[in-house]
């Protein structure tokens, strides 16, 4: 059951081309871009504005700085190695603990020092970044997710992507890890993405692989419990990047620490669209909307405002089996 672009259309869907030309290319200017586009740089910008981020063990920049990486980890008993111009997720390798015979992942899998040696020089001679150019490695602590979400995910820590337009959170969705995206919280891999109520922060919708569905499909826990604790600090905290990068349409990126409460992963300027199958709902109302209101109001003011005029009921517990998601289009 698809539907139809005039569908779509009436529904508030946006597509591609819109999101590109009407919001991105409007509201983002491109001299910006490189703030969010370095993952290095977003952290060290998030410093500066008090915005809480992963803790960062260290950087390699150079293939000579290779061999210094296990005394750089030594200590740690997980971390995280990213490349700093990456996207979609691609060359993060997560390690949950350390012991005697190696580096261990969230699947199980051992790695040796040299395999990580051998991810690492791949980051810098940038196979994961953007247009393949020279990249660095970033060596974060790892993240301790809030227990309480355990149940929803499968061997990856769980995030909140928050669409942020003119310093407004205009919709949001948790991304949940499966078997399918190989612990990775990667809608097109096949994790599922769970629309939030901006008001409350409680799951509003489930999707996966474009179907709409009421349980994670790996631990079998229902998802119409799902909610997302300090949920009203989270916002506020997506919605100060705007002030931060000066960026008017934004994908945040968040996650939970159970100890150090919601911190923001990295930032997005060209954020993806599948939101909107996850929330069952189309951008478009909301950001016209937004774009009637006034530029002057802080960050904790037009939170509030969100969260009174998206408010919206969870509609888990009355979707059909099979029901499929609407599909977005190039309008």
């Amino acid at each position: 059951m698809w539907a139809r672009p005039s569908q779509l259309l009436r529904r508030g869907i946006i597509g591609m081309n819109r999101r590109n030309i009407r919001y991105i290319g409007r509201y983002n200017s491109r001299r910006l871009y490189p703030l969010v586009d370095d993952k290095l740089k977003t952290k060290l910008l998030a410093e500066q504005y008090g915005i809480t981020t992963p803790a960062l063990i260290g950087t390699v920049t150079t293939q000579f700085e290779v061999k210094r990486v296990g005394d750089m980890i030594a200590g740690h008993g997980g971390f995280a190695i990213k490349p700093a111009k990456g996207s979609g997720g691609k060359g993060i390798l997560v390690i949950e603990r350390v012991d005697h015979d190696g580096f261990v992942k969230p699947s199980g899998a051992k790695l040796s020092l040299e395999d990580l040696h051998r991810h690492i020089s791949n980051i810098l001679s940038g196979l994961y970044s953007l247009g393949g150019a020279p990249d660095v490695a970033m060596i974060e602590a790892l993240i301790n997710f809030d227990e309480k979400l355990s149940e929803y995910t499968y061997e990856g820590v769980p995030d909140i992507r928050v669409i942020v337009f003119q310093g407004f959170p205009v919709m949001a969705m948790m991304r949940l890890s499966t078997a399918a995206s190989d612990g990775k919280a990667n809608l097109h891999q096949g994790a599922v993405g769970v629309g939030l109520d901006i008001a409350t922060g409680t799951a509003v919708r489930g999707v996966q692989f474009d179907r709409s569905r009421r349980d994670h499909p790996d631990t079998g826990h229902e998802l119409a419990s799902l909610r997302i604790p300090d949920w009203t600090n989270l916002l506020q905290l997506a919605a100060s990047c705007y002030e931060m990068t000066g960026l008017g349409y934004l994908g945040t990126d968040m996650v939970i620490d159970r100890n150090r409460g919601p911190m923001l992963l990295e930032l997005n300027a060209r954020p993806g669209l599948a939101i909107q199958m996850a929330n069952g709902e189309g951008l478009r109302s909301r950001l016209d909307l937004v774009e009637k209101q006034s530029d002057r109001l802080g960050v904790k003011e037009r939170v509030a405002f969100a969260q009174h005029h998206f408010a919206r009921r969870g509609e888990l517990k009355d979707l059909p089996d099979r029901e499929l998601a609407p599909t977005c289009v190039n309008t």
